[in-house]
């Protein structure tokens, strides 16, 4: 048995990771600590109250008495997965301040209570885009890149990576970082390309593409993308940084044109708009130390998993129905105060 924490485990891919997690490990004891922003949502989680050894905690990792209590509920902590981020680029083109202080801030408070009360590893989850723009007909980035962010969410993820790996060089804090591609499937906020077109071609509604659709994407399934991390958790060297891809580049355009097929809409419903700022042309990781040191090899391309995932979307029409409306958040507020306590975490 196991004793982990995991923070931002309400959101898409921390959500993912543990349901995948508990269903491998049942009688590992888990910990969620999420503040339920936008993106975050309980519903991931169902079914997850009544399991021994479970709990989530609302809680903000940017509040050092949130992360406090957060250790407390989870007793010795064998193993940190910091998930909880600000992820979306075009927010933080409007707004940089809330990244910097859950992604930057955030990061040093789970760090610096980490240090003082011990964790066996934490691992720190970031994303490719701290290296900024791939040129094209270059080989992917490897852990040796420089970082060249260009958006403020991917500089606040770059500077979140500096710290946990400063804490480890300096205190021996027994940080691995890893940095993953495009992520896509069930339970994904629907303001990402993939789940936001996904929904919009069921619903018969228009697909916004960004300038000519030409922008270059590794995309890497959720549950490849969980599969890795356990695989680090279990035999990634501390100090180190991990890149994990899909070896899936294509073009953005290419992914509308095959979510309409996918979801059985015309490919009349892409429609280019404005591109947005500084928008990076290509992103592409190598990701070959992953998979000789540890032994990952990720599942089929995007292309031939987007009938399955049309068809979950289908299915659970309900879910992303209530956030594109907002009554998700009112679900959150009855959810939390009628079965985790007002005021709980």
């Amino acid at each position: 048995m196991a004793r982990l924490l995991v923070t931002g485990g309400a959101g898409f891919i921390g959500s993912n990771f543990v349901r995948r997690r508990l269903a491998a490990h049942p009688d590992d004891a888990l910990v969620v600590l999420d503040k339920l922003t936008y993106a975050g949502n309980l519903e991931n989680l169902a079914g997850l109250d009544e399991r021994p050894g479970y709990r989530f905690l609302r809680g903000d990792v940017a509040e050092r008495a949130d992360v406090e209590a957060a250790f407390d509920a989870a007793g010795p902590v064998d193993a940190l997965v910091h998930f909880a981020a600000e992820s979306h680029v075009d927010r933080s083109l409007e707004d940089a301040a809330p990244f910097v202080r859950t992604n930057v801030s955030g990061t040093q408070v789970l760090l610096d209570v980490a240090r003082r009360r011990g964790v066996g590893r934490f691992l720190h989850v970031s994303t490719d885009e701290v290296y900024g723009s791939c040129a094209e007909g270059e080989p992917g980035f490897d852990e040796r890149a420089p970082l060249a962010p260009t958006s403020p969410y991917a500089a606040s993820k770059a500077g979140a990576d500096c710290l946990a790996l400063a804490y480890c060089r300096t205190f021996g804090l027994p940080v691995i970082v890893t940095r993953a591609s495009n992520n896509y499937g069930p339970r994904q906020f629907p303001e990402k390309l993939v789940p936001l077109f996904l929904t919009n071609a069921l619903d018969g509604q228009p697909l916004p593409l960004y300038g000519d659709g030409l922008h270059v994407r590794d995309w890497l399934h959720v549950d490849d993308h969980c599969d890795a991390l356990e695989a680090v958790l279990a035999r990634g060297r501390v100090g180190e940084v991990y890149n994990v891809a899909g070896r899936c580049e294509r073009r953005n355009r290419d992914v509308a044109e095959w979510i309409c097929h996918a979801a059985s809409a015309p490919e009349s419903l892409i429609r280019p708009v404005a591109d947005r700022a500084a928008h990076d042309r290509r992103y592409a990781l190598d990701a070959g130390k992953l998979e000789r040191e540890i032994g990952f090899v990720p599942g089929p391309p995007i292309e031939e998993r987007l009938v399955d995932l049309a068809r979950w979307y289908d299915e659970n029409r309900a879910w992303w129905t209530a956030i594109k409306s907002g009554e998700y958040r009112q679900f959150y507020e009855r959810h939390y105060r009628a079965r985790l306590g007002a005021g709980a975490g």
